[in-house]
């Protein structure tokens, strides 16, 4: 069973959530943290239908609206991880009837494929998906931001084809494979294409006066990909794990960390918000934080999942407007992660060691800077500078006996022994950077050659 938050860390989470409800004026409020897949803390403020209705809790089923695209991803991830498909493959290969170009699955999964943010009228979120029969009747060829690759344009109708693609792929309808792929084993029993009892009721506030109307809550058919599915907090705690990688018969741990990488609008280090592959990642302070957020018609949704702590913020609300979920959320992880940080796994020796790979362990060098290798579990290496900035990464070994990047410049890229003709190490080779013992020693082979005047 988790280990319940301290009094005063709960405390402080649910004035946050009392203050969100207030301020934005909603129905209800429903605040949770989970760590590690569970449930640390979750409460409610509000009333989740009229005014004789009740406090949310846990099991409250909320319409989370485009967190559903992160199932979606999920989906379209693992179908990649079988080889039945790439997500460089064109868009046109599973949906040849659709005027899409040279659009591929990686464009769509990152909001770069050029596609309108909505379909044709009319709104999509209030109407009934029979008004769109066809899965083309989701674009609109006149609405084109731009060419495919060149920047990013969120694009609710490129998760619909995500949908169809997955459908189309796995023999049976989208929900069907988001049920029985990733609900099902995960044990998310609790989340749905309509609602079920208990479930909020979906609300528009009026912006001058404290009144409330009823918003529709269609099925959107072909769009349901991008946004119809209802979860509760329990449910959205246990889909946390699947995304870090938890849960490896869903998807496993590589696959999570390369959907949370930022694939647009930015690689490097300067950015605040970007979008992986169907999460959006967002820098707070010096927190990553990753996940989606969510609306529809009576509905708002925040989900924020910081790996390091391993801890997840959700909020989900019934109103169309008001309250800022996603700030909410971001600051639940916060107060956890500030008041409560997740303690390091204790640090273990290895119980048994290969003594080649202990030879490859200490001091090398990359021309004349110093690097350090080092032996960890499961026989990773991990190259960092030493008192100097220096390209660092960790390298899973493969079976050919080689090591290949996980992070960094040299994700990807593949790190050999090179040995002496007596079977000696001689030197390492990363993607054709070379580390040897000594700096420019003229007796390693050095790409170039080294002067033979040596230092002077």
């Amino acid at each position: 069973m988790p280990a319940e938050l301290l009094p005063s860390t709960a405390a402080k989470l649910l004035h946050r959530i009392a203050v969100g409800q207030a301020h934005g004026r909603c129905p209800s409020l429903l605040g949770a943290v989970a760590r590690d897949g569970d449930l640390v803390w979750c409460a409610g403020r509000g009333r989740v239908g009229s005014d004789t209705g009740t406090e949310p809790g846990p099991d409250t089923q909320y319409r989370i609206g485009s967190l559903t695209k992160t199932f979606t991803a999920v989906l379209i991830v693992r179908l990649r991880d079988e080889g039945a498909l790439d997500l460089g493959d064109p868009v046109s290969r599973y949906l040849p009837d659709l005027p899409l170009g040279p659009v591929t699955i990686a464009q769509l999964l990152s909001h770069t494929a050029g596609l309108p943010s909505e379909t044709p009228p009319p709104w999509w979120e209030r109407v009934d998906g029979v008004c769109r029969p066809r899965l083309a009747d989701v674009l609109d060829a006149a609405s084109v931001p731009g060419p495919a690759g060149r920047a990013f344009h969120y694009s609710n109708p490129a998760f619909a084809l995500l949908g169809a693609i997955a459908a189309g792929s796995r023999g049976v309808p989208w929900f069907e494979a988001v049920r029985t792929e990733i609900l099902e084993p995960a044990g998310m029993v609790r989340t749905t294409p309509m609602p079920e009892p208990p479930h909020a009721l979906g609300w528009a506030v009026h912006p001058w006066a404290d009144v409330l109307l009823p918003e529709p809550t269609p099925d959107t058919g072909h769009m349901a990909p991008a946004g119809q599915l209802w979860s509760t907090a329990a449910d959205l705690a246990r889909f946390a794990s699947v995304l870090l990688g938890d849960v490896p018969t869903i998807l496993s741990a590589e696959s999570a960390a390369e959907m949370r990488e930022p694939c647009s609008p930015a690689t490097d280090g300067t950015w605040q918000v970007a979008w992986g592959l169907g999460v959006q990642l967002r820098h707070c302070g010096e927190r990553l934080l990753f996940g989606h957020g969510g609306s529809m018609p009576g509905f708002v949704s925040s989900f924020w999942v910081e790996a390091d702590e391993r801890l997840a913020g959700i909020v989900l609300a019934n109103a169309t407007a008001g309250p800022d979920v996603s700030t909410i959320a971001a600051d639940l992880v916060e107060i956890v992660a500030t008041e409560e940080p997740r303690l390091p796994d204790p640090w273990m020796p290895l119980t048994a060691h290969d003594p080649e790979l202990l030879a490859l362990t200490g001091p090398w060098y990359w021309g004349a800077t110093p690097v350090a290798v080092t032996l960890g579990a499961d026989r990773e290496l991990r190259v960092t500078g030493l008192g100097v900035r220096a390209r660092e990464s960790r390298f899973r070994p493969e079976a050919d006996g080689t090591w290949r990047g996980l992070e960094g410049y040299y994700r990807g890229e593949t790190l050999r022994v090179i040995r002496n003709s007596d079977g000696s190490v001689g030197h390492v080779d990363i993607g054709s950077f070379v580390l040897t013992r000594q700096p420019y020693a003229p007796a390693d082979r050095v790409p170039g050659g080294v002067d033979p005047a040596g230092w002077c």
